[in-house]
This record gives C-alpha cells, structure tokens and sequence, in this order.
C-alpha cells in the first residue's frame, strides 16, 4: 500500500501525522523503496489495525 492509500484507509488522516507515528514506532512496518516512497505490506496495515482493536 501507498502512503495515500493507508492516509485514506484511516479516514484522512494527515501525512504528518503517519510520519510521527513512524518515527516513534506505532505505525505499521514498512519499506522504504530506492526512490524514498514507502510500501506496507496489506497484511501487515491489517494485523497492525486488529492490534489497536485489541488494545481498545
């Protein structure tokens, strides 16, 4: 998934806001491309988003 996709799946979210929580650990894993863009995998974006159900 694109940023802008994972942005949009999260209800809008800024783009700030995704790069915050990468930088403190709370976003889902991802790669970072040889052009700078960043990739998560779909499966990783989902088990991310079931663990802060769980957590709630």
């Amino acid at each position: 998934m694109t940023v802008p996709q994972i942005l949009a799946e999260l209800g809008g979210i800024s783009r700030r806001t995704f790069y915050r929580w990468r930088e403190i650990g709370c976003a889902p894993a991802g790669i970072r491309l040889p052009n700078g863009e960043i990739r998560v995998w779909r499966s990783e974006f989902t088990s991310w988003l079931e663990s802060l159900q769980e957590a709630a």
